[in-house]
């Protein structure tokens, strides 16, 4: 990226502009509360379909708030008297966020889109124009170099992140820097990392317009911009993941053969992680002929790593193809070019015997068990966001049972987990119901299938009695010999934990 095309973006080092601009927007609430209130429901949903007609007919008026919407969102030139006591004009045109346009207007010369944090704050996140995801234009630029907002990945990684105060944190591939801006909220020293330096440049005016300190920029690919020896507590990376043929988009394509961008990625945070610490990745790999996909990425996992892999969505290789194809505005142009990208991705994924692309999450724990725990599932069912403690605690669970045999278990006490439901499943009028399903609606919202000793084992963990205790209750109603109850049941205990439907602890009412 040359110094020219740099000069076309703010000014990354002037904190003054950047803080100024801000009081600015929050004067005129310019924020995504206030966006929803002068917007409405429909014209604020059409701006994430990327139509402005509603959102330009909501800002007809000359209201301050209107006139940073036309400025920001919507990229219209505004009269710059319009704009004058709203922003400090000559301010913001000397340092880059403005430029004029024609004898009396001013347009803005990148996105600015509110974005409200995890506890309320009012965050700004900068991106190309016509480039915030779900804006005003959609993506409007095909230069390689394109910097984007935030996107639906960007949201899913920022959630799923555990957010424990930490030391360090590394941004791998920052993008506009949304990532980074999370991780300042709980860790002390966060490092922002990105192949394209316009995008460390938009990830400074991000942080700097959001009012959070500064991060630590470094250009280059994947790790090669750490030090020898540098290790973080937490690593967060939404890459580049696509496999496509060639690596034609930098914030998209990942420019390896096939899904080795994400394996090297995943291979290589092991060894970048202290003990205890997390990485956080979204990913997408390939299904191939005669391969468990399963397996596949079982063997990415580093050594001395616990993994909790999800695989959220599969697609073949036709609607992968379209996809893509049509998020770069390949179907908008010559036809006879669209069908011969078409038929290049189609020849790449036959080269490789990849039948389906999967997509979905990786997290690591560095942990120092002899035995790492390695869980690859697939998941296509509705989440409750954030889920960061939910992916915490799964690992602590790991942690418990890894330290318990059978026996052990069965001297511990359980509490059923908060908003966990019973189904019976069974004919109308049967005596006994076919199964039952325990239904968590909470986090992960998982669903398992239980027998009667276990749908009544849950049933009464309140903490109070011992597992071995309750077993022997159960096979005493059920007139069954207590010695092999407490033989069979164990394994239906521990997946009980693992999933999160029981948790270790007393309950109120125990000693």
């Amino acid at each position: 990226m040359s110094n020219a095309t740099l000069s076309s973006l703010p000014s990354a080092d002037r904190p003054d502009a950047a803080a100024r601009l801000r009081d600015a927007l929050l004067a005129a609430d310019f924020t995504a509360d206030g966006l929803l209130e002068l917007l409405g429901a429909p014209a604020y949903a059409a701006l994430a379909r990327s139509e402005t007609v509603p959102a330009l007919r909501a800002t007809r008026g000359d209201t301050p708030l209107e006139t940073l919407v036309r400025l920001f969102l919507l990229q219209q030139p505004v009269p710059h008297a319009r704009v004058e006591g709203v922003l400090p004009v000559a301010e913001c045109l000397e340092s880059g966020w403005l430029a004029r346009a024609g004898e009396d207007q001013v347009a803005a010369t990148v996105d600015v889109r509110p974005y409200g944090g995890p506890d309320g704050e009012d965050w700004f996140i900068v991106s190309d124009l016509g480039c915030a995801v779900g804006g005003a234009g959609g993506i409007g630029s095909r230069h390689e170099g394109v910097v984007l907002g935030v996107g639906g990945a960007s949201t899913t990684l920022a959630g799923i992140t555990v957010r424990t105060p930490v030391a360090s944190a590394l941004d791998l591939g920052t993008g506009s820097g949304i990532q980074a801006l999370h991780a300042a909220q709980h860790v002390t020293r966060v490092t922002a990392t990105d192949l394209n330096p316009r995008a460390l440049h938009i990830t400074a005016l991000t942080l700097a317009l959001s009012g959070v300190p500064a991060a630590d920029l470094r250009e280059g690919s994947l790790f090669e911009p750490l030090r020898e020896g540098e290790t973080y507590d937490l690593i967060v990376s939404n890459p580049p993941f696509v496999i496509s043929p060639g690596a034609r988009l930098t914030y998209r394509d990942g420019g390896m053969a096939g899904d080795d961008l994400c394996r090297s990625l995943v291979q290589g945070a092991g060894e970048r992680l202290n003990v205890g610490g997390f990485a956080q990745f979204l990913a997408n790999w390939q299904h191939v002929e005669g391969e468990d996909w399963q397996d596949r990425l079982r063997s990415w996992v580093p050594r001395g790593c616990d993994a909790w892999i999800v695989q959220r969505e599969v697609q073949d290789i036709t609607q992968y193809a379209e996809l893509w194809l049509r998020d770069a505005g390949d179907h908008r142009g010559d036809q006879e070019e669209y069908r011969a990208r078409y038929d290049a991705w189609l020849d790449e994924f036959e080269a490789r015997k990849v039948k389906a692309v999967g997509f979905g999450w990786i997290s690591l724990r560095r942990t120092d068990a002899a035995a790492p725990s390695v869980t690859v599932e697939e998941w296509p069912h509705p989440v409750e966001q954030p889920l960061g403690d939910t992916v915490r605690a799964h690992f602590e669970r790991l942690d418990y049972l890894r330290g318990r045999d059978d026996a052990g278990l069965l001297e511990e006490h359980f509490r059923l987990a908060p908003e966990v439901v019973q189904e019976q499943v069974g004919l109308p009028g049967a005596e006994d119901p076919e199964h039952v399903v325990l239904r968590q609606n909470r986090g992960m919202r998982r669903a398992t299938k239980v027998d009667t000793v276990g749908a009544g084992f849950a049933g009464v963990c309140d903490g109070t009695l011992s597992a071995g205790r309750i077993l022997d209750a159960i096979a005493q109603l059920m007139g069954e010999d207590p010695v092999l109850l407490r033989d069979r049941t164990p394994a239906q205990i521990r997946l009980l934990v693992e999933q999160g439907f029981l948790y270790p602890g007393h309950g109120p009412s125990a000693d």
